[in-house]
């Protein structure tokens, strides 16, 4: 063992310090696209342990890679000759404090489990996902992650009042404020939100709680078009005061792929649609969720209204209104098998798009015309946050040719950004999106953020090689 490992062994103890084949759990990513080779796996359990890392770090000019739960998407915790620093053991619930709605958790607090500790205060922290049982919160703040409900909460940045990091010199950073207003100089934590460790490395965060729904309207909706489902989206956000907070769209190849690929999965209706969206609401006013005389939910009983004015109208085909918590589950277990469904087959181009809502539908038509001369029999599969524009827009292209590849990827981002769009709404850009950040991103932000790395981490030992082009 090196004189650096020995150092860093003897603070945080030796079996902390992870080499050779101890190492393999955390060498694969959640895509099996890329495989780290970490110099060693360190487990700290404390923000001293870390900052102590990283100050040896900076001594010797050694990469330091972050991984949190390494549900990442976009090779963001790729490490190759590097300390790969692992924040599973600080994973303490620091303080929750429901009259102020905040909760104050380490990096390593795995999502779900806020998700429960919430809970027992008639509280949620609404970042929602289908990797919520490995997923961390430090990992999610790094990636600044979407998830199902942006669309009433925003992303993980608008969930956050405080942080604290520490820098790659060591210093500690405290930004751990439960401020709602601070207007005292720059807003130093959006610096780190979504930077993917190359700024800092994120141990703690105060994040904001909001009041549990007291019941909710879920439902599958057919439509024959994108357009309508956008109308009933907009109506509904109008009835309810903005209480929608998911709006998924399905199309049928989804629907079947689930079908063929997840054992006892049913269809949402009895016949197949083109155009499947699942809603929900979240109905925290007593008089919203408080059963009426005949024992109905005035929530459900809105959306129900709502959907048969669009049904009698023609815009909505079918519909189905979840009527029981096991439905409900149904619903959205169908929606949370995206990713087991898509990355089950290679080779393919995972796109992460975000539109404007008015433009998805353009996109998708588009998309498909300008892909057939490239590969013109590709497969592809669509699944979106459609109330927030967010695109999973994956292909399947014929063969296993990087040439190929990048023609499909540099065609999806053009037509992505000639309607207002962005080449990465959620999973972030890590290793997959550099080529895309120097095409597509602005000479003058990228020098911006050059400096940013520049005169936080002038070494540049933290997460080396992610996010920024060459």
């Amino acid at each position: 063992m090196s004189t650096l490992l020995q150092d860093i062994a003897a603070q945080i103890g030796a079996a902390n310090v992870l080499t050779g084949a101890d190492m393999a759990a955390y060498c694969p990513d959640a895509t099996g696209v890329y495989t780290s080779t970490p110099i060693a796996v360190l487990r700290p359990a404390s923000t001293d342990e870390v900052s102590f890392i990283m100050r040896a770090a900076s001594a010797t000019a050694t990469p330091v890679v972050p991984i949190s739960g390494n549900t990442g998407l976009a090779g963001g915790a790729v490490a190759r000759n590097a300390l790969m620093i692992s924040l599973a053991r600080m994973n303490k619930l620091r303080d929750l404090r429901p009259a102020a709605r905040v909760a104050v958790t380490e990096a390593g607090v795995i999502l779900s489990s806020l998700h429960q500790a919430a809970d027992q205060h008639d509280l949620v922290f609404p970042l929602m996902f289908g990797a919520r049982g490995s997923a961390m919160i430090g990992g999610a703040l790094a990636t600044n992650a979407g998830g199902s409900n942006v669309l009433r909460y925003g992303n993980t940045r608008a969930l956050c009042l405080g942080l604290e990091v520490v820098l790659p010199s060591g210093e500690v950073l405290n930004l751990m404020s439960q401020l709602h207003k601070d207007n005292s100089g720059y807003d130093l934590k959006d610096l780190f939100i979504g930077a993917e460790g190359t700024l800092g490395l994120i141990t703690a965060a105060t994040l904001k709680l909001f009041p549990k729904p007291r019941a909710y309207a879920t439902a599958m909706v057919a439509l024959s078009n994108l357009d309508d489902a956008l109308t009933l989206l907009n109506d509904l956000q109008s009835a309810t005061g903005g209480a929608v907070e998911a709006f998924e769209y399905m199309p049928a190849i989804y629907i079947t792929r689930h079908l063929q690929h997840v054992p006892k999965a049913q269809a949402p209706f009895d016949k197949s649609y083109d155009i499947n969206i699942l809603v929900e609401i979240g109905a925290t006013a007593p008089q919203d969720a408080q059963p009426t005389a005949d024992g109905s939910i005035p929530v459900v009983n809105l959306l129900e209204e709502t959907l048969n004015t669009h049904l009698q109208s023609g815009r909505i085909l079918d519909a189905v209104v979840a009527r029981s918590g096991t439905q409900r589950t149904q619903m959205w277990a169908r929606r949370e098998a995206a990713a087991e469904i898509t990355l089950g087959r290679i080779p393919l181009i995972n796109a992460d798009i975000a539109v404007p809502l008015d433009k998805v539908a353009p996109f998708l038509t588009q998309i498909t015309k300008d892909l057939k001369p490239i590969d013109p029999d590709a497969d592809t599969m669509t699944v979106a946050h459609l109330g927030d524009g967010n695109i999973h827009y994956t292909v399947y292209p014929t063969r296993n040719d990087p040439a190929l590849s990048s023609a499909i990827t540099e065609t999806i981002e053009a037509v992505a950004l000639s309607f207002g769009g962005s080449f990465s709404a959620e999973h972030g850009i890590g290793l997959t999106k550099r080529p895309s950040m120097a095409r597509r991103k602005d000479p003058a932000a990228l020098s911006v953020m050059r400096a940013i790395k520049s005169a936080l981490d002038p070494q540049g030992i933290m997460n080396p090689g992610k996010v920024l082009p060459d």
